[in-house]
């Protein structure tokens, strides 16, 4: 018996998850990024991330060709940057770097300032799977903020925030 796909979708809005921008730059400069909440460390050592990013989106079909990525874990005041990213506003493409503070990292992909966390990446490899890439990187650099701060989560269809988060995180 299959699993029913409704069922599973709404088993998973329950799965509390921390909320990133995943980005990549292309050869000719271009810059594209998506919301993301599937990322997680693969292993350090080497230091190595993973993110499963959708087919049809610019990230899911620019990185496995940049060979660059950047997970950019956002804090609880960049709620507007996770709109933005994951579409819920007019801004599209180059426009959505427009929101935020973004510079190159050493991979070439767009790197947020202000990031809890950033891990700048060299593709290591792309897996496809359905209607994902599963993208595998080496983490070339990771720079975190001065200060911890409460983490940007993702729960039952909404962003939210938590300042428990931010005091596990000292």
């Amino acid at each position: 018996m299959q699993e029913d796909k409704a069922r599973f979708l709404t088993g998973m809005r329950r799965v509390s998850g921390a909320v990133a921008v995943v980005t990549t730059s292309g050869p000719d400069g271009e810059r594209r990024g998506v919301t993301a909440t599937a990322f997680c460390s693969l292993t350090a050592d080497p230091p190595s991330v993973l993110a499963c990013i959708n087919r049809e989106t610019w990230v899911g079909q620019l990185a496995p060709l940049s060979g660059n990525f950047a997970v950019n874990v956002l804090a609880g005041e960049d709620r507007h940057l996770a709109e933005v990213f994951a579409g819920r506003t007019a801004a599209s493409g180059e426009d959505r770097f427009r929101s935020g503070s973004w510079a190159p990292g050493r991979s070439g992909a767009p790197v947020l300032e202000t990031a809890l966390a950033s891990f700048d990446c060299t593709l290591a490899e792309a897996l496809d799977h359905a209607t994902h890439v599963i993208l595998i990187g080496r983490v070339l650099e990771t720079q975190t903020g001065e200060a911890a701060r409460p983490p940007l989560l993702y729960a039952d269809g909404v962003f939210t925030t938590t300042a428990e988060g931010a005091q596990a995180v000292r």
